[in-house]
């Protein structure tokens, strides 16, 4: 959402599965940074393409019209991604760095940092599977995944990002220049304290880590959004 007299800017990416829609209330909730949210091929305004079906090419792709926005207006700027959208920010703030482009903080929500990782060509990725999953993370009312219209609209496309991450293999990359902060529900089922450390890696600048009530998804009851507010983008 456009706000020009905001100071900053926060690039928003959901989790598989997700859509901008998730964060349709930062923008008020964070009133002093522009709030932009990034949607995958596939849901959403971009339902009529097809899902992607590899992670470094798309983050690739959002990372050529970041770094537009980014060279057309100078703001500091921060990317918040979640669960899979932390891998895809990830990767896409590797590319602006090889671009010349760095950020001023990155967030990485409910992820096991990259290099933890691994491709399981294995997984079977079928609508019970997936649906457990959801049920699982806490993401999805169950009763709407016996709701065949829902299911046949969005099963597509959460298919194809779970597999997507599957496949996703971690590589190595020079440390980011810019602050990181890795955020995990002290009850994620998926997510330990550990794993969410290990983000330390990913970055020569300052590193914190946090913990917060809930579980993977602690974010749709308890937003982050002082600790977004006190980035480094703001001091």
């Amino acid at each position: 959402m456009p706000q020009p007299f905001a100071a900053r800017r926060v690039i928003c990416f959901p989790h598989a599965g997700g859509s901008p829609y998730f964060f349709r209330s930062w923008g008020k909730a964070l009133g002093a940074f522009e709030v932009h949210a990034v949607c995958y091929p596939g849901r959403a305004e971009r339902i009529a393409e097809s899902p992607a079906g590899d992670l470094i090419p798309m983050a690739h792709e959002i990372a050529r019209e970041a770094a537009r926005l980014m060279r057309e207006d100078a703001r500091p700027t921060v990317f918040f991604g979640h669960s899979m959208g932390a891998i895809v920010a990830y990767e896409t703030a590797v590319a602006l760095e090889g671009e010349g482009i760095t950020l001023d903080h990155f967030f990485a929500s409910g992820a096991r940092a990259p290099r933890l990782m691994r491709p399981d060509p294995a997984a079977r990725w079928d609508d019970e599977s997936i649906a457990a999953t959801l049920v699982e993370l806490g993401g999805t009312d169950a009763e709407l995944l016996r709701n065949p219209a829902f299911v046949e609209l969005v099963m597509p496309y959460i298919g194809a990002d779970f597999r997507m991450l599957a496949s996703y293999d971690g590589p190595r990359h020079a440390p980011l220049g810019c602050a990181v902060t890795a955020l995990v529900g002290e009850a994620d089922p998926r997510v330990a304290l550990a794993q969410a450390a290990a983000w330390q890696e990913t970055t020569r600048g300052p590193f914190e880590v946090r913990t917060l009530a809930g579980d993977h998804f602690y974010l749709a009851q308890n937003p982050p959004f002082q600790i977004i507010e006190g980035s480094a983008a703001g001091r």
